[in-house]
């Protein structure tokens, strides 16, 4: 396993699709992971430091977690099937350790939000522009197209979104303003 930091997220315009691109923290490797709507929010308002009135998902099972007494070891990217990714969770709780089965956008979301490392399985690294290597096992064959919508905080400015301004910088953006994909 190596440990990976979430380097950007964004919508590929070929798929119409929210991708989270994960980084090797040594290196230039990457996994381009296609997420759905409510995870790609989720983690782009945790890298925007948004705090909700009510908690969201993430946030809760957060909650869950540390009231129980637990704490998030890492989550795990294992492996992928038939275009599909699977992930773990490593929960301790005094000297029980207890891997959760997880979808890896609700691990890299949850993560996040507990300070967590994040590691993903060496042959699930991609080098960059090698695009070849994404090939049917991905869970897609490219990852040209993409417009971001978020980086990661060792290259975003150290500015604080409100929910309200995050919401009107997002529906405010057009294509042009993001630029395309260059592993």
């Amino acid at each position: 396993m190596v440990e990976v930091f979430v380097s950007r997220l964004g919508l590929d315009s070929t798929t119409s699709s929210y991708v989270v691109v994960l980084q090797e923290k040594q290196g230039a490797r990457l996994l381009p992971i296609w997420i759905g709507k409510p995870e790609a929010e989720s983690i782009v308002l945790h890298m925007h430091n948004v705090k909700r009135v009510r908690p969201l998902t993430h946030d809760l099972i957060k909650s869950l977690v540390v009231g129980l007494g637990a704490q998030l070891r890492r989550a795990y990217i294992t492996r992928v099937e038939d275009r599909t990714y699977f992930a773990e969770l490593q929960l301790q709780r005094d000297d029980v350790l207890v891997n959760i089965d997880a979808r890896p956008s609700d691990s890299i979301a949850i993560a996040l939000r507990l300070g967590a490392p994040i590691y993903a399985a060496e042959e699930l690294l991609l080098d960059p522009g090698d695009e070849e290597a994404a090939d049917e096992e991905a869970a897609s064959p490219d990852f040209g197209g993409q417009e971001f919508l978020a980086e990661s905080a060792t290259s975003q400015s150290e500015t604080e979104l409100s929910a309200e301004q995050l919401k009107r910088y997002l529906e405010n953006l057009r294509p042009e303003d993001f630029g395309k994909f260059n592993p």
